[in-house]
């Protein structure tokens, strides 16, 4: 994501959070009103089967959801384009360690040894990692916690279709964002090279990932599902280094292979159900 957002950079970020957000809406309430009516039909039906204090907690649920992912993206969105590559990139590398601890705390998910020591050898690379100025540090941890908290919502809810909810989830950070965007917004954008990006963004880089990241999380533990978002700084260091020409120096590159070893031993037992069954 980090490619498409340097490239329209030239924008303000509460600009490209704002059609981001916009577009997501059209595209997705497009989809659910042309070929999943029938699901929506369906969560219409179980919410009004709720008893009060039940759709008062999935209301408020539902709100909270909205204003942590909305959260998240304007922080990731300023960070990548007024703090730092390496801040935003950093805030991924918190992230699961604090989904872990969340699910730990809060859902009473059972850690393995083998899983603590995993999120150890994370938190041995972060620290290498974590050589930056406070104000990335701080940066990242912002980012990361409107995630972590986000993540743990979304395994609270349950029974309810998970695309109809991002459409809801959508609505409700396209309010957020409304009043705002009326207030302090500049002129409307016609540039089609910004166009091309902000659907490649709303399509690609919003409405799968958090679609997929909903689904994964109705069978998998947010910390499993916590410590895959690895992935992504590994997947940032690739793309800086090879893509952006930015240097990396050695104990960078240590870190980050520590990164990859935490995410193969966290899924260990993950990894040996899969050859497993392949044999």
């Amino acid at each position: 994501m980090s490619i498409p957002l340097r490239n329209i950079k030239g924008f303000p970020p509460q600009e490209i959070l704002y059609y981001r957000i916009f577009v997501s809406i059209v595209v997705v309430w497009g989809i659910i009103l042309l070929f999943r009516k029938s699901a929506l039909n369906r969560d219409i039906e179980f919410f009004k089967a709720l008893t009060p204090s039940k759709k008062v907690k999935l209301l408020a649920l539902t709100i909270l959801s909205a204003i942590l992912i909305t959260g998240n993206w304007f922080t990731y969105i300023y960070a990548v384009n007024s703090v730092s590559l390496k801040a935003a990139a950093f805030a991924y590398m918190v992230c699961p360690l604090l989904t872990a601890l969340c699910g730990f705390i809060i859902l009473k998910e059972q850690l393995t040894k083998a899983k603590v020591a995993a999120l150890v050898v994370a938190f041995v690379s972060i620290v290498l990692l974590a050589t930056g100025s406070l104000k990335e540090v701080l940066w990242a941890i912002l980012i990361a916690a409107f995630y972590a908290v986000y993540v743990i919502v979304l395994k609270v809810i349950k029974d309810i279709d998970k695309f109809n909810f991002l459409g809801i989830q959508l609505i409700l950070s396209g309010l957020m964002m409304l009043p705002a965007y009326l207030s302090n917004s500049n002129v409307f954008p016609t540039d089609s090279f910004f166009w091309i990006h902000i659907f490649l963004i709303a399509i690609v880089f919003t409405i799968i990932p958090l679609f997929l990241n909903a689904y994964a999380l109705l069978g998998m533990p947010s910390s499993a599902l916590g410590i895959l978002i690895y992935l992504n700084p590994i997947v940032a260091f690739t793309v800086a280094f090879f893509y952006f020409k930015e240097e990396i120096d050695v104990h960078q590159l240590f870190a980050y292979l520590l990164l990859l070893l935490s995410i193969v031993i966290f899924n260990a037992q993950l990894l040996q159900r899969i050859v497993y069954k392949k044999a």
